[in-house]
């Protein structure tokens, strides 16, 4: 099935599921993805996605299921970024927060059946240590799938393999070899 048809059923299954509840909306974006907090010119939250893609989707959708409620009443979730081409202290910084939600997306492209590439997210500037980062991804996924999901994740890996008829995902699943 085309990138676009599975980019069209996640919006759906998403806003479906998370539009009554967190009053939150995914919607195709631009040029840089961005978490956009309800305003006067649009009484939802918005997570945009960059050009459609469905990996910046589901990239997306795992920063919202970190942010506890407060962040996401700030755009971006109030969240440090700075753009590729970061030095080897601030990817460091970068890689190390960006554990979790890369985890979460491994997961959830497990439950629809994609292929999940981690992101470093930095080709202008200096390496980091992606050893230590694919580990990390890694342990956190089957931290994840042992502990148990949280309550919003956990909700769309089940909508999600629903969807897109997979097996729910299972710790051996994830092997750092898969990096």
């Amino acid at each position: 099935m085309p990138a676009d048809q599975d980019c069209d059923r996640l919006i759906r299954l998403f806003n479906g599921l998370f539009q009554p509840r967190y009053n939150t909306l995914l919607v195709r974006g631009a040029d840089e993805p961005v978490y956009l907090p309800a305003d006067l010119q649009s009484p939802q939250h918005r997570i945009l996605f960059a050009h459609g893609y469905f990996s910046s989707a589901l990239h997306e959708v795992s920063h919202w299921c970190l942010a506890g409620a407060e962040r996401r009443l700030l755009e971006d979730f109030g969240y440090w970024y700075r753009p590729d081409g970061r030095s080897a202290a601030e990817q460091a910084e970068f890689e190390r927060v960006e554990i979790k939600p890369q985890a979460l997306e491994w997961i959830f492209s497990r439950a629809c059946g994609h292929r999940f590439h981690i992101s470093a997210d930095n080709t202008q500037g200096e390496a980091g240590d992606g050893q230590w980062f694919k580990r990390g991804v890694t342990q956190q996924v089957r931290t994840y799938l042992q502990a148990g999901l949280p309550e919003r994740p956990a909700l769309l890996v089940e909508a999600l393999v629903a969807e897109f008829d997979q097996p729910l995902p299972q710790r051996e699943d994830f092997s750092l070899d898969d990096l």
